[in-house]
């Protein structure tokens, strides 16, 4: 019989932890699913815990430093921005992601951001339904294959965008600063920030949110888009500036955009982007499937698991 440990999810919005469960029951027979949504409630609840499983909850340095017996906590998704890195290694617990549930998903859901836009799906679709069926109530929309893709970041997901609208016929540059020059893709240019963001006629963040990517698209860099070009956002909403976004959108300086992620998740109220109609917004799904799902929740607790069983975790961030 395996060692018993005590493993909890500190937080997760999924349906179900049956996933988890399965994977953990030989070490952990009952999986405490905790809905931990304050550095304080994290203290109370999650102390004695050798394994976290978290999804929003923060772990700050103030939270970890109450987290005596934990050795690793494992975040679902990619983002690990809610949790203090350093402070981490400094105690002696290993973090982990699982970096390659959702690379597809997210990719195609940019993707399809960018066609709604280009093609003006959304507002073609208002009009017919209200009677109009004019194709030149939707002009201009230019070819793609004449149009310059920009993407900002080019991990897993920024790659696999590369491979889409390369199939398209776009034109593909990118901005990467830790991108090493022999895993740039056949057919991507790498660009500065600047003259990405001057070039692009469709702008796609695949950035990570980090301390020096906050507002990484800040208002200087956004007002260099041409007033023709979109924005598309899969990544996180604290890499653009919102306020600055709204003012281009107001006054007619960019064509328009896209964003699964904001900067206040859900927003209070009416977020002041809604009322563009040339703003599309969805909540945060882009990495949503049914498999992506599955996918993560196994991981997750298999790098757990695989901790606790005294082996090395497969996707470690936080070196020590």
């Amino acid at each position: 019989m395996s060692a018993q440990h005590v493993v909890k999810v500190a937080d997760c919005d999924h349906g179900s932890i049956d996933i988890e469960q399965e994977v953990l029951r030989e070490v952990c027979p009952a999986l405490p699913w905790l809905n931990c949504k304050t550095e304080d409630a994290v203290i109370a609840q999650c102390a004695d815990a050798e394994a976290l499983l978290i999804m929003y909850a923060p772990l700050t340095r103030r939270v970890l430093g109450h987290l005596k017996q934990c050795k690793t906590i494992v975040r679902y998704g990619v983002g690990v921005d809610t949790i203090d890195l350093k402070a981490a290694a400094e105690l002696g617990i290993s973090v982990s992601n699982v970096p390659d549930y959702g690379t597809q998903e997210v990719a195609d859901h940019a993707l399809a951001m960018m066609m709604c836009l280009t093609r003006k799906l959304i507002p073609a679709n208002r009009t017919v339904k209200e009677g109009h069926w004019d194709f030149r109530l939707m002009r201009p929309v230019r070819r793609l294959q004449v149009q310059t893709a920009g993407l900002v970041g080019l991990g897993r997901i920024g790659q696999a965008m590369a491979q889409r609208v390369l199939a398209l016929g776009m034109r593909v540059i990118a901005h990467d600063p830790n991108l090493p020059p022999d895993r740039v893709p056949a057919g991507v240019e790498m660009v500065g920030l600047e003259q990405l963001m001057r070039a692009a006629d469709v702008v796609s963040v695949h950035s990570p949110l980090m301390a020096e990517t906050r507002n990484l698209l800040n208002g200087d860099l956004l007002r260099l888009m041409k007033p023709t070009a979109f924005l598309v956002n899969t990544a996180r909403g604290n890499l653009v500036d919102e306020v600055t976004l709204d003012q281009l959108l107001s006054e007619g300086k960019i064509a328009g955009a896209g964003m699964d992620v904001l900067a206040v998740e859900p927003p209070a109220g009416a977020h002041p982007l809604f009322r563009h109609e040339n703003f599309i917004c969805s909540p945060h799904m882009a990495w949503h499937s049914d498999e992506a799902e599955r996918q993560l929740k196994r991981s997750a607790a298999e790098e757990a698991l695989r901790v606790l069983r005294g082996q090395p975790p497969k996707y470690q961030l936080n070196r020590f």
